[in-house]
């Protein structure tokens, strides 16, 4: 069963192409104009285990927003397609993921119903500009979109942390191990894990 997707995503402010094998080795090849974002996916790629390629040209000149959203919009997509039934999936993950003095909890269920719960960033967090153009409030932004798109819940709550930097990379890292967890084909399931029958 190949868990693989391509999705390719166009406006009149980005162009955005997405691969992603749901059983890769974590390679990745990203390139959104967006460095430290390149670093986040790269680091999500890596540690959930996925191997991703992303391509994507946008009107970074005006803002980093519309690449970021887009890319995650596209990644959702490919999430989910990549799925298909989920049959055998373990569906649920959960991680807790330190950095430093950064420290996130993240749990997935991949139910089919798209809801995103993010909490306890510090104050004034959202108004970081990290690298060339990452605002702290898009981190937000980017679980909620891949959350919707991606049909899962989400929760994420950042219990420590000082450096925005440090912040932010934990959070991508806990989505990674806590999704690594609910994407893996679970030898004891013969079917899909809901008593509904579907997710």
């Amino acid at each position: 069963m190949s868990r693989r997707a391509r999705v390719e995503r166009m406006t009149a402010e980005t162009r955005v192409r997405v691969e992603l094998d749901l059983d890769g080795t974590g390679r990745a090849d990203v390139s959104t104009g967006v460095g430290f974002y390149d670093h986040m996916l790269a680091s999500l790629a890596r540690h959930a285990l996925l191997d991703l390629r992303v391509a994507a040209e946008g009107d970074t000149g005006v803002d980093a927003h519309h690449s970021v959203e887009d890319v995650a919009i596209a990644l959702g997509q490919a999430c989910r397609e990549a799925l298909g039934d989920k049959h055998g999936i373990r569906r649920f993950g959960d991680a807790l993921v330190p950095l430093d003095e950064a420290l996130v909890q993240c749990a997935i269920d991949l139910s089919g119903r798209p809801y995103c719960l993010h909490t306890g960033e510090p104050v004034g967090q959202e108004y970081v500009v990290v690298g060339d153009g990452f605002t702290g409030s898009l981190t937000r932004h980017v679980l909620e979109t891949l959350a919707h798109q991606g049909a899962f819940t989400l929760h994420v709550r950042v219990l420590a942390g000082r450096d925005p930097h440090h912040i932010i990379e934990a959070q991508f890292k806990a989505l990674a191990r806590a999704l690594r967890d609910a994407l893996a084909l679970d030898p004891r399931e013969s079917g899909v894990p809901s008593t509904k029958g579907t997710l």
